[in-house]
């Protein structure tokens, strides 16, 4: 039976089927564990609304995405992501609040980080690299990693690790002066933006909409969260800035840039 495909994970079919954990037979991972070199890579995103013109998914497909090809350049393997993330803030996602985002709690998600990181490293994964999607989740995995290694007893110069990393973190400034020639507004309101959108430009057109993305001007910047939200601070989109100027040609710069650096750091960090 040939095996589906769905919105956020790559085709079991073609390059991205030798780096997915999830298509391989219990044996060939009891072989590539037993290597001693081990690294497997975890996507985590959110289920959040990313505007009128951008799939609930967004930030899973993404993050999956770029952990398929650095593994593709590096060796690693990929597991499939975290599809749900920690609560959507106001400043970041535009809020909780907003219908589509369906979010976990902090003790949800940090146990399924702590609880599978753990699992990994105790199987005899040397390496475990987290490549977050979305801001929120930061923390969380931070801690659920500190605790899984704290469960293992796993103390400072141990051969066994965790790497945390946001892929944003890896965009170059030269590339963010081609993506935003009028100057770049900042990652607090690149939520549904250019980046995001001209990102799915390039890797999955079919899932964008631009005849009904909408031009704003982006939300106002406030240095203080507030609880409940305040409803209106969101733009009406649910997008914290406009995709104006979003392209596929933008997403293959963004992409191929990001995935080289992201690779290289990988190289350098865990002698891949």
């Amino acid at each position: 039976m040939t095996e589906p495909t769905t919105p956020d994970l790559p085709s079991a079919d073609g390059p991205a089927r030798t780096v997915r954990l999830a298509t391989m037979t219990a044996r060939e991972y009891e072989e590539w564990v037993g290597g001693g070199s081990a690294v497997a890579i975890l996507p985590t995103g959110a289920f959040e609304q990313h505007g009128p013109h951008l799939p609930l998914g967004t930030d899973a497909i993404l993050s999956t995405a770029v952990a398929t090809a650095v593994a593709e350049q590096t060796g690693a393997k990929v597991l499939e992501p975290f599809t749900l993330g920690y609560k959507s803030q106001q400043r970041s996602g535009g809020g909780n609040h907003l219908p589509g985002t369906l979010s976990l709690d902090a003790d949800a998600l940090i146990a399924q980080a702590r609880q599978l990181i753990r699992a990994l490293l105790a199987q005899g994964v040397r390496h475990v690299v987290v490549l977050n999607g979305h801001y929120e989740n930061t923390q969380f995995l931070y801690e659920g990693a500190d605790l899984a290694l704290r469960d293992l007893g796993l103390a400072p110069g141990a051969e066994q690790s965790v790497m945390l990393l946001s892929y944003w973190d890896y965009v170059s400034a030269p590339t963010l002066e081609v993506v935003y020639p009028g100057g770049f507004p900042g990652w607090d309101v690149e939520h549904g933006g250019v980046l995001e959108t001209a990102l799915l430009l390039h890797l999955r057109p079919e899932l964008v909409h631009m005849d009904r993305a909408v031009s704003h001007p982006p939300a106002a910047p406030y240095r203080f969260d507030r609880l409940p939200v305040v409803p209106e601070r969101t733009p009406e989109t649910g997008c914290l800035s406009a995709p104006d100027g979003a392209s596929a040609e933008k997403g293959e710069l963004l992409f191929t840039q990001t995935v080289a650096d992201l690779a290289a750091e990988l190289r350098t960090e865990l002698g891949l």
